[in-house]
């Protein structure tokens, strides 16, 4: 699976986990340049909090349009050092063009 946004794939990986649709990407499978910490949280009665980084590429900012759960609740256990995507951020196949 390949995370692409502004044309620039920003994380590839063939272990992505699938939670409620979205596909949660090893945290070591982001090209890290292409992020920076946001102070955004929000928080899942049954994941945990969830902490958030913008995507930058080309000088161009998606606010908080990764999240991740730094310390999930058992029974998100499965996502635990994993991101996941949204705000326009295409998830798609590696054979994808």
């Amino acid at each position: 699976m390949r995370a692409i946004w502004n044309d620039t794939v920003i994380a590839a990986s063939d272990d992505t986990v699938v939670v409620e649709g979205n596909h949660y990407f090893p945290r070591d499978s982001l090209t890290e340049d292409c992020f920076t910490p946001s102070t955004h949280h929000t928080v899942c009665p049954w994941k945990g909090t969830a902490s958030y980084l913008n995507v930058v590429v080309d000088g161009a900012v998606n606010e908080n349009a990764a999240w991740f759960y730094p310390t999930p609740k058992d029974a998100a256990a499965e996502i635990a050092g994993r991101v996941a995507f949204w705000r326009g951020v295409q998830v798609v196949g590696a054979d994808h063009r």
